[in-house]
């Protein structure tokens, strides 16, 4: 398979914003079903000063648009108000049959060569950490660097991850993270509204937590129903590491909760 990698034009919005509307369709961290406000976010995106056009690639296979990768800027800023300019993406989208076969990766690693020659350090994302590391993130608690007080993820875990796009990138840089408040700033209602755009489709159910919960030891029961996670999908947020790291979590429990999610479609577990 061929994959072509290229800017996103004008031409390309509603196709890009249409693979985004697939590729989360069924990604949902909540328990009730909601339309994916990702396609609302990159149209959001696009007029906002943090936006980098020379960053927003698409992913053709045959022509057709599969898969596209969109940044912004972002800051880390130490206790000195001294700030380190950095970048963020996401979305990241590629379209559910086209998954798994590197066409993420491939968007990544050309765009950290551009960014690279753009002259920037380093990219900061909220990921899975079952599958970032594998491309090269590390988790930001390492570099001394936190999510700042106005950031809707306001705790350090191991979905928190840094690229450092050269050797030595954030020497003597850490502090706190600030992402542009669009990232926050989108609501249930405005993304039901612009997905009007697009043709109707059936809200998808969530796979609860319970599917989880059922087939473990109370031990390992109450372990996970502390972490307040609604989905199985909201699991995929949280490290093997993590998890391992709880009372009451043993071998025999992070083998069924492998079983469980891999039965699903959920990946999960030892990239950390």
């Amino acid at each position: 398979m061929k994959i072509n990698i290229r800017l996103e034009t004008p031409k390309d919005y509603y196709a890009v914003e249409e693979v985004a509307r697939e590729a989360f369709w069924i990604d949902n961290w909540k328990s009730e079903p909601k339309i994916p406000d990702e396609p609302l976010l990159i149209s959001r995106l696009r007029e906002c000063p943090s936006y980098v056009p020379e960053l927003h690639f698409v992913a053709e296979v045959d022509g057709k648009i599969v898969g596209h990768i969109i940044y912004s800027k972002s800051k880390i800023e130490n206790e000195d108000g001294n700030s380190y300019e950095t970048l963020t993406f996401g979305p990241i989208s590629i379209l559910p049959e086209y998954q798994g076969k590197g066409i993420g990766k491939a968007l990544m690693l050309h765009s950290f060569d551009e960014a690279k020659r753009l002259g920037y350090c380093a990219v900061l994302i909220y990921g899975y950490p079952s599958y970032y590391p594998r491309v090269g993130f590390k988790l930001c608690s390492d570099f001394g660097i936190t999510p700042a007080g106005n950031s809707e993820h306001e705790t350090v875990d191991d979905s928190f991850m840094v690229y450092p796009l050269y050797d030595g990138a954030l020497n003597g840089v850490s502090g706190k993270y600030h992402i542009d408040p669009v990232y926050s700033g989108l609501t249930p209602e405005d993304a039901a509204e612009y997905d009007k755009k697009f043709p109707p489709k059936p809200l998808h159910i969530p796979e609860s937590i319970d599917l989880v919960l059922n087939q473990l030891k109370p031990d390992a029961q109450k372990a996970i129903k502390e972490l307040k996670l609604a989905t199985l999908h909201a699991l995929t947020t949280k490290s093997e590491r993590e998890i391992r790291s709880l009372d009451g979590i043993d071998d025999e429990a992070i083998k069924t909760i492998k079983s469980v999610m891999h039965k699903h479609g959920k990946h999960w577990g030892n990239a950390i």
